[in-house]
């Protein structure tokens, strides 16, 4: 009897946003577990400059050490995609015709930020009808992007905090009207790029009518993204879900949540607090009942309103004054052993190993093309 032939899963890192760093460790914590007795394992990162590479694949090289981030170096076989629709990459060698590696069964994209949590890599991968972990183009996109996921919670009567959206036509021709709605918000303000993760290119504005605090904070987030959001601060407590694809096509499963305490000498949740320090999570988070159960549905109702699919986490606050807000959806989180949504899911039962799994196997159960 023949052997049976492994599923082949190119797990793909790296990408030429902000993000590069984090998506190289959590490709090492994923590539550490994957289970290479079921899967034959394709690692590809892709540079700053987003050249594709085939990797050796080695977890210690993807590891924060002293501090020190990880990244792609382009030393590897550099691979491109045809766009013949047949899953397939070929090796790209100089004064060689290129040359097709085996066609992959699935693409675990590990991709934080644009250019690969956005929407445009998995266009790419619809493109050659490769399957693909995670959300599809349209739910990447609007997730990604904090005004139009504001927007379209808000639609689904999903209560979301307020906020000013600061497009780069209004920041050049309009400042003065931006600096007033935004003063208009009133108290503290965090400015944020309107299409980044990790707490990446934010500020903490302590008066919303500091004009000048204000303007130096949104060209910081500019640095990054040339869409920014300025969103009034909400006195609360800072919770998270995780969301998962159902096994059996029914609601979304959805974690314990979670509670961040932010590490002392840190005035907010920033990219240092969340990785580099000691801030730490409480799961489940002490909360009552109730507002654990409403935390629980409306991660699942913030899930299927984006439209999401495979994974996601839900940020949200639970206000002093009793409301629940979403603060953000994250549509491929954080996914080292350390990070919140692993954690979570630990605590609920699935462990890190099963839920890398479990996302290949959602994956694969999708058709390609419009679904």
């Amino acid at each position: 009897m023949a052997e049976q032939q492994k599923i082949r899963v190119a797990v793909v890192f790296g990408g030429r946003s902000s993000e590069h760093e984090i998506s190289c460790v959590t490709a090492g914590s994923v590539l550490s577990v994957i289970d290479t007795d079921r899967y034959e394992v394709v690692p590809i990162g892709i540079t700053r400059a987003g050249g594709w590479v085939l990797s050796a694949g080695d977890p210690r090289s993807l590891a924060i050490t002293d501090k020190e981030l990880p990244t792609v170096s382009g030393d590897g076989t550099a691979l491109a995609l045809p766009f013949d629709a047949d899953s397939t990459f070929l090796e790209v060698s100089p004064g060689q015709a290129p040359r097709a590696l085996e066609r992959v069964d699935v693409v675990l994209p590990l991709l934080h930020g644009p250019f690969g949590e956005d929407g445009t890599i998995q266009g790419l991968f619809e493109m050659v009808g490769a399957r693909y972990a995670g959300a599809g183009v349209f739910a990447s996109a609007a997730s990604m992007d904090k005004v139009f996921m504001k927007a379209m919670l808000t639609g689904q009567g999903i209560k979301t905090g307020p906020y000013v959206a600061v497009t780069d036509r209004a920041w050049t021709r309009e400042r003065k009207r931006v600096l007033d709605d935004v003063a208009a918000l009133g108290g503290t303000v965090f400015v944020k790029p309107a299409r980044a993760g990790s707490s990446i290119g934010i500020s903490k504005v302590a008066d919303a009518s500091d004009t000048e605090a204000v303007s130096a904070a949104i060209e910081t987030a500019r640095a990054h993204d040339p869409k920014v959001i300025v969103e009034a601060g909400i006195s609360g407590r800072e919770i998270e879900c995780g969301v998962l694809e159902s096994l059996d096509g029914g609601a979304p499963d959805v974690s314990l949540p979670a509670e961040i305490h932010v590490a002392e000498g840190f005035d907010f949740y920033d990219f240092e607090a969340k990785y580099l320090s000691t801030s730490s999570l409480t799961i489940p988070a002490g909360l009552p009942v109730g507002v654990t159960e409403r935390l629980r549905t409306l991660a699942a109702e913030t899930f299927e309103a984006m439209g999401c699919e495979g994974l996601a986490r839900v940020d949200f606050f639970y206000g002093d004054d009793g409301e629940i807000y979403v603060n953000e959806i994250n549509t491929m989180p954080g996914f080292t052993p350390s990070s919140a949504f692993p954690q979570m899911w630990a605590a609920t039962g699935v462990d890190y190993a099963a839920l890398v799994d479990r996302l290949i196997q959602t994956a694969l159960r999708r058709d390609t093309g419009l679904r």
